[in-house]
């Protein structure tokens, strides 16, 4: 048993390495979705803790909290067009002369007021240190704002049960100059939104909330 104990260890030393590789990597991507280095770091973190798995069970019958699939890097950059023709932004030759912009609306309706202002509270409390008094949340709309800012912004922070989906859409437009946030004022919410001479809608999607004891399916369509 100790070569296993040994295969083991390095494994685990491994799967330590990688993880701080891909921290890293999204650390310098600064948010940045489709960066090449993030995903081949994912990709080898994702391997070695693969392995790891295999490993454990291999020599304890034992498994991980991990439920992972091992990835075969070049499969996967076909897959998902990363890092497949060594694309180069600075390099291209044939860049498409308007912005695209996308922007989305989702409504909501508030069940309980009272249980929608407790989970933002508690997100709010996360994110400040312990010893400081991070305040009450005081309307529904400061809480739905800190439950995005929770999550970086993303719509997905508000698939919450205290917060019912309602009718949405999603507008995709062609325009000729990209957003200038310095050009409206903080209070201004119709402004950066609102289209200008010679903005271009390519389409629009609706989105209906999906119920589970429907059978049709509420995925929006085109105009």
């Amino acid at each position: 048993m100790t070569d296993q104990n040994a295969e083991l260890d390095a494994a685990l030393e491994r799967v330590v390495e990688a993880a701080r590789a891909h921290l890293t990597a999204v650390k310098a991507a600064e948010g940045r979705m489709d960066d090449d280095d993030v995903w081949q770091a994912y990709v080898n973190l994702n391997n070695a803790s693969f392995a790891y798995d295999e490993k454990m069970l291999d020599a304890y019958g034992e498994v991980t909290p991990w439920d992972v699939e091992s990835i075969d890097p070049d499969e996967a950059d076909q897959r998902f067009g990363l890092g497949v023709d060594g694309f180069d932004p600075a390099e291209s030759t044939d860049p498409y002369p308007q912005v695209l912009s996308v922007r989305q609306r989702r409504d909501y309706r508030v069940p309980s007021i009272s249980a929608l202002l407790r989970r933002a509270e508690v997100a709010r409390r996360s994110a400040v240190p312990e010893d400081e008094d991070p305040g009450a949340v005081e309307t529904v709309g400061e809480a739905v704002l800190e439950l995005l800012q929770a999550g970086d912004g993303s719509l997905s922070s508000l698939d919450v049960p205290e917060l019912e989906p309602l009718d949405g859409l999603l507008t995709v437009s062609e325009i000729s100059e990209p957003l200038d946030l310095e050009a409206f004022e903080d209070s201004d919410g119709d402004g950066p939104f609102a289209p200008k001479q010679g903005d271009l809608l390519v389409g629009r999607l609706d989105e209906h909330p999906y119920l589970p004891d429907e059978e049709e399916d509420h995925a929006g369509h085109q105009h």
